[in-house]
């Protein structure tokens, strides 16, 4: 083998972080709009969240070349799903497809951490959130990303998720309002900028609600 093609990786990391929010009546999902490779950044207005059902949003981090395959996936699959059942797939069963894309490629993986955001048949929030291979678990809130390690610790001292492992088993949803919810994510993602190199420019909320769906574009240093 050459020596120039040793270390050559079909993967790269476009950094970036994600982070979801779920709450009574509405589900707060955000993601910043920059996107790097190793010290250089390629564009500051890239947006990481993709509409895959009228109630279900996806945001993801990490290989955006692997994250454009997925989602071209999902959309397919979810298009055969609506002309075989008239209608769209709920949020829960989305987040089943979506972990089952992730497995069956397991073995070459998408190398994309992705937050699933949305309101379940109920009308409840619900976010969804996964390793690069498809496991997955219903959590009050999630970030995913190179800022997720800066966002987390930040999100458990704020919103202390009760354990899965408590019975009977407690709602997965914040106790915040809608507008908390909202404020305490811009503070996560400023929080964030001011440490990750690859978090930064701006962040794109998109919150979905018995209303339907808004979004908000809220500027991040940009050094």
């Amino acid at each position: 083998m050459p020596k120039e093609h040793a270390n050559w990786s079909p993967y790269d990391n476009n950094g970036g972080t994600c982070v979801a929010i779920a709450g009574a009546d509405y589900c707060v999902i955000a993601a910043d709009t920059r996107m790097s490779t190793g010290y250089s950044i390629l564009t500051r207005d890239y947006s990481k969240i993709c509409k895959l059902a009228d109630k279900s949003f996806m945001a993801s981090s990490g290989f955006q070349a692997d994250v454009k395959a997925l989602q071209k996936v999902l959309a397919s699959r979810h298009l055969i799903y609506q002309h075989q059942h008239n209608k769209q797939m709920s949020c829960p069963a989305m987040a089943q497809l979506l972990s089952n894309t992730l497995y069956y490629k397991r073995f070459f993986p998408y190398y994309a951490f992705n937050v699933l955001g949305g309101l379940d048949s109920e009308g409840k929030g619900c976010v969804f959130t996964y390793d690069a291979v498809g496991s997955y678990e219903r959590v009050g809130y999630s970030a995913q990303g190179s800022g997720a390690t800066l966002i987390t610790p930040f999100l458990d001292n704020q919103l202390k998720s009760p354990s899965p492992l408590l019975l009977p088993a407690k709602d997965a949803v914040t106790p915040l309002s809608e507008a908390e919810a909202i404020d305490l994510v811009k503070t996560c993602f400023s929080s964030a900028t001011e440490r990750d190199i690859y978090t930064g420019d701006s962040v794109e909320i998109v919150i979905l609600n018995a209303h339907g769906v808004r979004s908000e574009n809220e500027q991040l240093r940009k050094d």
